[in-house]
């Protein structure tokens, strides 16, 4: 096949998740991204405990914030628009990585076959989060990695991958030191022309960026180190067993992809002395990711999205190894096999599974936009969920206040410490009779935004309301603080048309809206 075809069919794919996968996997794709974007441009959104304590990078949000910029000069920065460009921006990276993968792979199709198919990319593949750019910078620089030659152009990727997030250098570090071992260059030469200057222009490029975003010269791989990994403050909002990776992380990742992964492994073990150089340095790459990832307590699918292409190149070359002796008949089952094993979860997770918290979304965003009461009052939306269930201002795009529980880590190591979220789901009604006026009802939120579980515990709160909407959001539910539906009350008053207003409301000085910047607290904290 020709390059452009097959990149115009990978983007075909990639595009489609943009508008197939509805559902909501972690909240850093719209916390740790767009909302921060939405702030850089309009000057209002939340920022989360990471940003006000310098572990994240600007480098990933300024991509959308381009984006946003660009809608807001012309004019057309709506909702739909805000939310839907910067999925479509991902997906045309990710296009380009796959493409990328298709070239390193020598233009296979069953490395076509194994891109397309893959279910955790299918569902990732065009969410804003960082660790789907990750996954793309890594195959990027993988296709390019000098397996015969001297080219060091992979070490820009590596260098980028490495300053967004510290833990992409893991699975580099067997790669680069294969590299400089085998490296006709000699080994000063090769570290002080090439990748100490790379890294250097790549650190001093991104430390700027950060520089503007955070207001202050501060080293944020080096903060992300230290509190991430040094500290462990990711454990504070969970943790599991040593060998999760192995048994449940990786496995799920790959799916029904598993198997053929598995017979890849054992058969380079078995043939070590005739397996390429390239398998076994892509198998001590993933066993050394595992391994440093498994020490860290706090662990996530997402987090091993980096060596995902690593995993495919291998499961592509398992398969091209096999079909060359097997039957049309085989290959064929093979084939169908692996397409349903991977688009069952692909379109349940996609199209089902967690879909109320986005989609509320516009619900929200017409109330901010139209709601307001006799008195002139806008919208004041209290959302009594898990903190950071639904995005924010990226989504509903007006600035109205939002208030929602935090969760913020114990940063100041006091012993008495509990979260927010924690502290309300203990007792709900002693929560809300302490911060949120029962009198008189016009100070009350106008609308509450919660999961139906919730409901039975703040019955006599709810009492002021009426619900206005419910959407279903989960078949099966993790904990048993998420819901089936997201339900969505509206308090019992008077209110008018966003345009109506009486020529007394008009002479009213309106009520000071509390500015998000007031609000800055605590979200999930991510590795």
């Amino acid at each position: 096949m020709k390059g452009v075809v097959v990149f115009l069919i990978l983007l075909a794919v990639r595009l489609l998740s943009v508008f197939f996968v509805k559902t909501s996997y972690v909240p850093d794709e719209f916390w740790q991204s767009l909302e921060v974007a939405h702030r850089i441009v309009y000057g209002y959104g939340y920022l989360t405990w990471e940003w006000t304590q310098g572990i994240r990078s600007y480098v990933h949000p300024i991509i959308f914030a381009g984006i946003y910029k660009v809608l807001s000069i012309f004019g057309v920065d709506c909702v739909f628009a805000l939310t839907l460009l910067p999925r479509i921006l991902q997906a045309f990276i990710t296009a380009y990585a796959d493409w990328r993968f298709f070239k390193w792979c020598n233009q296979s199709k069953w490395s076509l076959f194994v891109v397309i198919t893959s279910w955790f990319l299918f569902y990732t593949g065009s969410r804003t989060i960082v660790n789907t750019v990750e996954a793309s910078l890594t195959t990027i620089a993988l296709s390019f990695f000098p397996w015969h030659g001297e080219s060091v152009r992979f070490l820009w990727y590596v260098a980028l991958l490495a300053f967004i997030r510290p833990t992409s250098a893991v699975p580099w570090i067997p790669l680069c030191l294969h590299h400089i071992r085998h490296s006709r260059i000699p080994f000063l030469p090769l570290i002080f022309k090439h990748y100490l200057p790379i890294g250097v222009v790549v650190g001093a490029l991104g430390t700027g960026i950060d520089y503007l975003g955070h207001g202050s010269l501060i080293f944020t791989p080096l903060r992300f180190f230290k509190l991430n990994v040094l500290q462990n403050i990711g454990s504070f909002y969970g943790s599991q067993p040593w060998y999760w990776y192995f048994v449940t992380g990786l496995p799920l990742v790959l799916g029904i992809g598993t198997l053929p992964f598995l017979l890849s492994v054992a058969d380079t073990f078995k043939n070590l002395s005739t397996a390429g150089s390239r398998r076994k340095i892509l198998l001590i790459s993933i066993a050394t990711t595992l391994a440093v990832f498994s020490a860290i307590p706090h662990k996530e699918f997402r987090f091993i999205l980096p060596i995902l292409p690593m995993c495919l190149y291998l499961i592509a070359d398992s398969l091209s190894r096999w079909s060359r002796k097997a039957s049309s008949t085989l290959i064929w089952t093979v084939v169908v096999a692996l397409l349903v094993g991977n688009a069952l979860p692909a379109g349940y997770l996609g199209l089902y599974h967690q879909k109320g918290t986005t989609e509320v979304m516009p619900v929200l965003a017409k109330i901010a936009r139209e709601y307001k009461t006799a008195d002139g009052e806008r919208a004041n939306i209290l959302f009594l969920m898990p903190c950071h269930s639904t995005p924010l201002y990226s989504h509903i795009h007006a600035n109205v206040t939002l208030r929602f529980l935090t969760c913020e880590p114990n940063l100041t190591d006091d012993p008495n410490y509990e979260e927010e979220a924690e502290t309300f789901y203990r007792n709900p009604s002693s929560w809300l009779d302490s911060h949120v006026p029962a009198y008189p009802l016009s100070e009350m939120p106008s609308h509450v935004v919660l999961f139906d579980s919730l409901k039975p515990q703040i019955g006599t709160f709810l009492s002021n309301y009426h619900e206005v909407q419910s959407i279903h959001h989960a078949h099966y539910l993790l904990t048993d603080r998420i819901g089936k539906n997201v339900l969505v009350y509206e308090r019992n008053d008077q209110k008018t048309g966003s345009t109506q207003q009486t020529s007394q409301q008009a002479k009213k000085k309106p009520k000071k809206e509390i500015p998000s910047e007031e609000n800055i607290d605590a979200r999930d904290g991510e590795l």
